[in-house]
């Protein structure tokens, strides 16, 4: 069990130290800002949608390592997903995170790294800034998400 932490702990740790889509795009179609108070966590997420299908999605700001990996690996997830598949993992993602009870199965691939935030409630706002900042860009709304 330690080594499977350990390579979850490498993981979150690449993707904060070299998270991917770390950038804006120009012309994005829709985006929204996200901050976290508590943490000081803050982001910008930017999406492309095309026919209903995420043709690029990106994400600029800072905070601590859970919430720049998380958007990282978020935009890894839903790269080329429909707006239906993109709220399904945003579902099973946040059950995973925030219910003690096992969520059906989905594929979330590199995503369930993060499952271990649950056993920390003040992180688990950090994990789904990105997801939440995501959500209110897909809905085009223009109020700051915040995670209190």
């Amino acid at each position: 069990m330690m080594d499977l932490r350990e390579l979850y702990l490498e993981v979150i740790i690449d993707h904060n130290n070299h998270p991917r889509n770390h950038r804006m795009i120009e012309n994005a179609s829709r985006q929204a800002v996200g901050f976290n108070p508590l943490c000081g966590d803050k982001l910008t997420v930017y999406l492309q949608i095309e026919n209903d299908v995420i043709k690029d999605i990106s994400f600029l700001g800072c905070g601590c390592a859970i919430s720049q990996a998380s958007a990282s690996l978020m935009t890894e997830a839903l790269q080329s997903k429909t707006l239906t598949e993109a709220h399904e993992i945003f579902d099973h993602f946040h059950q995973m995170l925030t219910r003690d009870t096992v969520v059906p199965p989905l594929s979330i691939d590199k995503l369930t790294v993060l499952a271990g935030v649950r056993m920390f409630p003040a992180r688990v706002k950090c994990a789904t800034l990105a997801w939440h900042t995501l959500d209110a860009a897909i809905k085009k709304e223009t109020v700051t998400i915040s995670t209190e």
